[in-house]
């Protein structure tokens, strides 16, 4: 049963459906359900199905891609020794199928893109000089390297030029769908632990799958990172060496930013890692960026030559936190609900859920069709211009002249502002107008889980959110 895709499944359907072939490329981070989309959507209408393999030459590559087209039901008498050959048995397939539509479904296709091999002027022969001009045939190339993906399919500069008919840029689940899935499987858990579950694994559909019914999220937690044989004990090294064919480089970054919190500017992670060449550091951290486990984000007033980059992924920020040292405790999680360490992590965790679900917090402010610029902001103490030093994660700059300055908090239930906290929010609202010299009116916005308890100091806030405004479906 697919949830949550009915878009993306609307795309396929009507490529189906359509008179003409069609040319679709799905990508997404890795786990996120490409394959399965794909799979369930048309059950038993592919003709043919491919999987490129995670390591193997071109000859390996071949070798499997002809297994593939002698389990779709035709003899391949002779192996072909290049991509061109290849595809020349695929089209004879084709045209010895009696089937109105002819679905073909290569999947993992970077892995299948080997150094020095003709796949891509094979796969645009077999397009451009065939496929195209035919009336019957469905094409869906998938990959979890999606910044290949983007380079070389979807932004290609070749023969494969403007010839995509669609694309799916697949997403992680929200809290919402997350909901929805555990409902699927007969799995009842209230929305604080959903929203437990989702700082650690984020959206990814893979990881909730190891969701057991009968046991608390924490429980699920220790079986799926602490236990004895942890289901996903070796994630962490298989998630980037599958999408990268020499990972260090990627894990020397991502280990860089889980060490900053707001995260890094160019020349900073540059440094930290000792990067030496401008275009392949780049290019690194484009690919993870296209892969969703960094974001580049502007402060309020600066230009996009001062972005931040900040690592963004749930599951490598919890690794870096709980699991990159061994842990003895099978239990570990169920064990430390009061940890000191895991009361701070659950305040950042929190914040990054709420950057991940900006459409929703716009839903719940009643600002979903207001023009609007999503950033960060902050500032330095400086004496001379009585500045108290602030930082801001999330700032809504509007076009009705209002900026609103959330600030997030988790929270086991309603949260109190205390006398200090006052004192805070008031300086950063003093740094902002004083630095800024902003004319628009600011709004502060409380995100908390359980929402804000009303006291001396509650008067302070003009609009406040909760967990239950993070579950809208936006």
């Amino acid at each position: 049963m697919i949830i949550a895709r009915k878009k993306e499944q609307e795309i396929l359907r009507n490529a189906y459906d359509d008179s003409r072939s069609r040319f679709i490329a799905v990508y997404g981070r890795r786990r996120v359900g490409k394959t399965f989309l794909i799979r369930e959507t048309f059950e038993n209408e592919i003709l043919f199905a491919h999987a490129g393999l995670a390591t193997g030459g071109m000859g390996k590559q071949i070798e499997s891609f002809c297994e593939s087209i002698e389990l779709s039901g035709m003899e391949v008498a002779e192996s072909p020794t290049n991509w061109m050959q290849a595809f020349k048995l695929l089209k004879l397939l084709i045209l010895n199928s009696k089937r109105d539509r002819k679905v073909i479904f290569i999947d993992e296709l970077s892995w299948m893109d080997t150094r020095n091999c003709d796949l891509m002027a094979a796969m645009e022969s077999f397009w451009n000089g065939w496929a195209s001009a035919r009336k019957d045939i469905v094409l869906i190339v998938c990959a979890s390297a999606t910044s290949w993906m983007l380079d070389k399919v979807i932004h290609n500069k070749g023969g494969l030029y403007n010839r995509l008919t669609d694309q799916i840029a697949l997403e992680p689940f929200t809290l919402c769908e997350c909901e929805e899935f555990l409902k699927s499987k007969n799995i009842v858990m209230d929305r604080y632990d959903i929203l437990e579950g989702y700082m650690v694994m984020g959206g990814v559909p893979f990881y909730w799958e190891k969701i057991e019914k009968g046991k608390s999220m924490a429980q699920n937690i220790d079986d799926i990172f602490f236990g004895q044989h942890p289901k996903l004990e070796d994630e962490f090294q298989y998630l980037y060496s599958s999408l990268f064919r020499n990972p260090g480089v990627y894990i020397d970054i991502v280990t860089a930013l889980s060490t900053k919190k707001a995260g890094m500017s160019r020349t900073e992670l540059a440094q930290a890692i000792g990067a030496t060449s401008t275009g392949t550091f780049s290019r690194k951290i484009k690919e993870l960026e296209s892969c969703g486990f960094i974001r580049r984000y502007h402060e309020y007033s600066k230009t996009s030559r001062d972005m931040t980059i900040q690592l963004v992924d749930n599951y490598t920020l919890f690794y870096f936190k709980f699991l990159a040292k061994e842990k003895t405790d099978p239990h570990y999680w169920t064990n430390n609900l009061d940890d000191p360490g895991r009361r701070a992590w659950c305040g950042l965790a929190f914040e990054r859920v709420c950057l991940e679900h900006i459409p929703q917090i716009l839903k719940g402010l009643g600002i979903s069709g207001v023009l609007t610029d999503v950033c960060a902001w902050h500032c330095s103490e400086d004496e001379e211009k009585g500045v108290n030093g602030s930082q801001v994660d999330l700032m809504i700059v509007r076009k009705d002249r209002v900026v609103n300055l959330c600030e997030m908090k988790y929270s086991i239930s309603e949260f109190s502002i205390s006398k200090e906290y006052d004192r805070k929010l008031r300086n950063k609202i003093s740094d902002f107008k004083t630095l800024s010299k902003t004319n628009l009116a600011v709004h502060l916005t409380l995100i908390t889980t359980y929402g804000l308890k009303q006291g001396m100091y509650s008067g302070r806030v003009q609009s406040v959110l909760t967990a239950e405004d993070l579950f809208a479906n936006a």
